[in-house]
């Protein structure tokens, strides 16, 4: 086969067989396809997408690309589920709802990844704190979910590498938002991971990559219908990302945030309602047969300090300091300068540009324009204020940390620029609005 064939058969908005995909995918995993190839494939999807047959096929053959884990004998606490979301901005719910399933019974091996585009990656969350290991080799990251019920890692060297590289290249070439791409990449890690069950998280609005809703139906629908025709029970809900989800932005600025919101010290009420609905279903996914039993068996495993027990042990587990939770402050890094950023006016919120508080962040060094880009951890926002909120005076948009006064100035206009402040209160929106299973 020659792949500027198959690359243009699917340009012209061909159905490729099964045979073009597994070589394709052969070429992505041993670099036989250059990485011109590999983005002319990405973008031919991007633009002519991809059947549900053929996004199905094409994620069962990038998670055979590697090994599977196999769990028979790991002696695992419950059945085995995952979360995952698609990004967002301050979107640090997977640092939540894997201790909480963990301390409901359930095991939990989350293979997450790093920043794309303008959301952030809870890798890149989880590597401020120093030592975590977040690419232990197999036998250890089978030991930890078994000792501890959960871990969050990433993709090991040998799991669904086809997707790693094909990750990579999306991110800087344009070809993020494709729905059979996000769907497939997303997948076939979840595929190679020996799930049970798997709930999505699909973000939709200014600050997802999906910003219409019915476009984020859509590929909430993806998910469900991809993942049965591989094997895989999955349920989607669809939650809002017209504002950062939380009160920070920015890699260690989160870890400490989940510290807080875990032991209680405070929880924002948006990423709290997602947390919770994520982790209820997750738990009906795994066996619960009632919806309000599985409510309080996730409040329980918070009020009750087990799930900040188990976020703990997993730190720890995986090399991190044993009192990450007792003293967050003297492990995670600072930024050197923080600067409060005042409205252009005071008033009330009316809406966000979620995307530009990304890119602010991204900007300041919290994340990547290139692959091999190295993150500043420290830097982001805190006590950022979302739609109806009241600023000016003592209340700022946001507190920018950055490495320098200039850093921060930047960003202060950026966030300026991003807000729209006025007089009317803006009409509350639920932060989950659907829910699809594959019967609706």
């Amino acid at each position: 086969m020659l792949p500027q064939e198959i690359i243009r058969r699917k340009r012209d908005g061909g159905t490729l067989s099964e045979a073009e995909l597994a070589f394709i995918v052969r070429g992505i995993t041993d670099d036989t396809l250059s990485e011109g190839q590999v983005a002319a494939f990405a973008m031919a999807v991007f633009f002519e997408g991809m059947s549900i047959d053929e996004c199905a096929a094409f994620t069962r053959l990038m998670a055979g690309s590697g090994h599977a884990l196999d769990w028979r004998d790991a002696r695992l606490p419950g059945p085995i589920i995952d979360k995952h979301s698609t990004g967002g901005v301050g979107d640090k719910a997977s640092l939540l709802v894997a201790p909480i399933l963990a301390a409901c019974g359930l095991a939990v091996p989350m293979i997450s990844g790093r920043g794309l585009g303008h959301t952030g990656g809870t890798l890149d969350k989880l590597d401020s704190i120093p030592g975590y290991d977040t690419t232990p080799d197999s036998d250890r990251f089978r030991r930890v979910v078994a000792e501890v019920g959960c871990a969050i890692i990433g993709q090991t060297v040998d799991l669904a590498p086809a997707d790693r590289r094909l990750y990579a290249i999306r991110d800087v070439t344009g070809t993020v938002e494709s729905i059979p791409l996000i769907a497939s990449s997303i997948l076939a890690k979840k595929l190679a991971a020996g799930l049970d069950g798997l709930i999505m998280d699909v973000k939709f609005g200014n600050g997802a990559f999906m910003e219409q809703d019915e476009r984020a139906l859509e590929l909430a629908d993806s998910f469900v219908s991809v993942a049965k025709l591989a094997g895989l029970p999955t349920v989607a809900l669809l939650s809002d990302m017209n504002q950062v989800l939380g009160g920070t932005a920015g890699n260690a600025l989160e870890v400490a945030e989940a510290i807080a919101y875990l032991k209680g010290e405070w929880r924002d009420p948006r990423l709290h309602d997602v947390t919770t609905a994520l982790a209820v279903e997750a738990l009906i996914l795994g066996g619960e047969k009632d919806r309000a039993a599985a409510a309080r068996a996730v409040a329980q495993a918070l009020d009750s300090g087990r799930a900040a027990e188990r976020f703990a042990r997993m730190a720890a587990a995986l090399g991190g300091p044993r009192d990450i939770l007792e003293a967050p402050a003297r492990h995670l890094p600072h930024a050197a300068v923080t600067h409060a950023v005042a409205p252009e006016r005071p008033g009330i919120v009316a809406a966000v540009d979620t995307r530009a508080v990304g890119v602010a962040v991204l900007e300041l060094g919290g994340g990547r324009r290139r692959p091999d880009d190295t993150i500043d951890h420290a830097v982001g926002l805190t006590d950022v204020v979302g739609p109806g909120d009241r600023v000016g005076g003592d209340r700022p948009l946001a507190i920018v940390h950055a490495r320098s006064a200039d850093d921060a100035e930047e960003a202060a206009a950026a966030l300026r620029r991003a807000y729209r402040v006025g007089e009317v209160t803006p009409v509350a929106r639920p932060v989950v609005w659907q829910r699809r299973d594959g019967t609706s």
